[in-house]
């Protein structure tokens, strides 16, 4: 299994107890201490699990030009008109996912072009189910321009994740799906896309990231 590298150090910090406890137990013969290492093996194998990153249809086949990807996996939260105050200035249409402390945390592009704008914003920590969570939380925002066409899409913690890696500036030319970074344990991702796209999921729909069609656009090139 591919682990993002940003994982390696939060797999490594539980695993050194683990292998001095499960030494202990086999010199000693002590049976509460090769017990007692369980914990941190498992916690360990959570740390395997957040941070995996699973190649998606992305990878192997580009998607078509008119095609609007996930960005994460996760649950659509929002799919159509944009909530109050969340979306930016201009006539958008949103498509927001809620990610689970077991969902893939890999972000990927959500469309091809040339990102023009990234802004940072420090924030709260609030459940990011939340509505409030969209202008409140910590949160990243990239537009990405391919000719006329523009979407902007945000990285968002909630109450878990305390970090957002970008790994794409201005300037960056990305492709549909591409990674472009991650959230650690547990958040959302907003995308936002013009009128003249039709938004292609619904609420409450599980979506996978570099995989589900969640927006198209109306003249395919």
């Amino acid at each position: 299994m591919r682990i993002d590298r940003a994982g390696w150090p939060f797999l490594a910090v539980p695993l050194g107890p683990a292998a001095a406890l499960t030494a202990l137990g086999r010199v000693t013969g002590r049976r509460w201490a090769r017990l007692a290492a369980w914990p941190f093996l498992a916690l360990s194998a959570y740390m395997a699990l957040f941070f995996r990153d699973p190649e998606r249809r992305c990878d192997v086949v580009p998607p078509a030009s008119d095609e609007v990807l996930s960005p994460a996996d996760g649950v659509v939260m929002v799919a159509g008109e944009p909530q109050p105050g969340v979306a930016p200035e201009g006539d958008w249409q949103q498509v927001s996912v809620f990610l689970s402390v077991v969902d893939v945390h890999v972000n990927r592009a959500p469309y091809r072009g040339r990102i023009s704008e990234y802004s940072y914003q420090p924030g709260s920590f609030l459940a990011a189910y939340r509505k409030e969570s969209a202008h409140r939380n910590e949160r990243s925002e990239l537009w990405v321009r391919d000719g006329d066409r523009t979407v902007v899409f945000r990285q968002i913690v909630g109450v878990l994740a305390r970090r957002i890696v970008t790994r794409v500036g201005v300037g960056a030319q990305v492709a549909t799906g591409e990674r472009i970074g991650l959230m650690k344990f547990g958040s959302r991702m907003d995308v936002f896309v013009p009128r003249e796209c039709t938004v292609t999921v619904a609420q409450g729909q599980r979506v996978r990231g570099g995989e589900t069609v969640i927006a198209r656009w109306s003249a395919p090139r």
